[in-house]
């Protein structure tokens, strides 16, 4: 813990994280992780809490400056990768469309969950249609996609008029098993993607007002529900934002600077530069209070951040988040990241 910052409370965080992960959110389906994160921060009398016309969570803390529109913007999001039903098959399983930018290798062999219109839910495995090693000769070989994958149901169907007798239609969501685990310190999981970086947001948001502090200047907190296709962050932040920091998670692999066990500052995505000031002003904070960082490019990424510029948004903007191994497949990363990760937010709500 850095003496000069409020004392995170790293079980909170970790404590909403595991809730939060285990809430299903594919894009388009996450009400009920945004209903989570605004019961969760209604405990803070000092936040104002709206949920959008788009469906995304607004929380606005007022700051020392006495400004009733907020002049800076934190952004995480709380939806992830899913399928949705696109065909029902003649032998009762189910064809997905992806939801989101995944490798269906990526996925194979899940547990999933059709959630159908009726609210009832229907468990399965998502499987290539050739499974069997013991008939088929082209398993190793078999293309995994969209066309040779199916979802084999967990109940007794054998037919597309059984399994539409289940309450299955098209165009219903299917959502991937997150399977959390913590072990020594280490966070694994699907959907860390960005559901780490919008506990970050509200253990920070804790520690503030646990401390009876308020940030340097008012800001709101956007936890978006449509990133993962590309425009969570184009709409909802107020136009009086003069400063947009993304809170998203950095991508990990060969040629990469990022760890599991630092905070990243991007200084470049797929959309191009981050604004240099507002990045070079996160980096003097995190040399300033000691907080374990890198810097790094990401090739193939873009953030709410990115979407708000696409959108014709104003603000200055930049890109931080704790690093996380395999990225859309089956991720991991460390408690050291985290807390690194909310203490650089922290450390930027408390500066002038």
């Amino acid at each position: 813990m850095n003496p000069s910052l409020p004392a995170l409370n790293y079980a909170y965080l970790e404590d909403f994280l595991v809730r939060l992960l285990n809430t299903p959110s594919p894009t388009g389906f996450a009400a009920q992780a945004v209903e989570l994160t605004r019961h969760t921060l209604a405990e803070f009398p000092q936040l104002s809490l709206r949920v959008t016309k788009k469906g995304a969570l607004l929380a606005v803390l007022p700051g020392e400056d006495a400004q009733a529109a907020p002049s800076r913007a934190l952004t995480a999001h709380v939806d992830t990768l899913g399928g949705m039903v696109r065909v029902i098959k003649p032998s009762g399983r189910l064809e997905l469309t992806s939801i989101g930018g995944f490798a269906w290798n990526a996925v194979e062999g899940e547990g999933v969950t059709v959630h159908t219109q009726s609210g009832a839910l229907v468990r399965g495995s998502l499987l290539p249609n050739h499974a069997s090693v013991h008939v088929y000769n082209d398993v190793k070989d078999q293309k995994r996609g969209p066309d040779t994958m199916e979802v084999r149901l967990d109940a007794r169907t054998s037919s597309a008029d059984e399994t539409r007798a289940l309450g299955i239609q098209v165009g219903d969501f299917v959502s991937f098993d997150p399977r959390v685990e913590l072990n020594n310190g280490f966070v694994r999981s699907r959907h860390l993607d960005d559901k780490a970086c919008s506990a970050c947001m509200a253990a920070a948001i804790q520690a503030l007002c646990a401390a009876g502090l308020k940030p340097a200047r008012s800001t709101c907190f956007l936890f978006s529900n449509f990133e993962e296709v590309g425009h969570g962050g184009a709409a909802d932040i107020p136009a009086s934002v003069e400063e947009l920091v993304a809170v998203d998670m950095a991508a990990m692999g060969e040629g990469q600077a990022s760890d599991e066990f630092h905070a990243t500052l991007c200084v470049k995505d797929s959309g191009g530069p981050y604004h240099n000031g507002l990045s070079n002003k996160l980096r003097a904070l995190a040399e300033s209070y000691a907080i374990p960082y890198k810097v790094d490019i990401y090739p193939n990424y873009g953030s709410d951040a990115t979407a708000y510029w696409h959108a014709g948004g104003a603000a200055a903007a930049a890109l931080i988040g704790p690093g996380v191994d395999s990225s859309h497949h089956y991720e991991r990363t460390h408690r050291e990241a985290l807390e690194a990760t909310t203490n650089w937010i922290l450390a930027y709500l408390l500066s002038e």
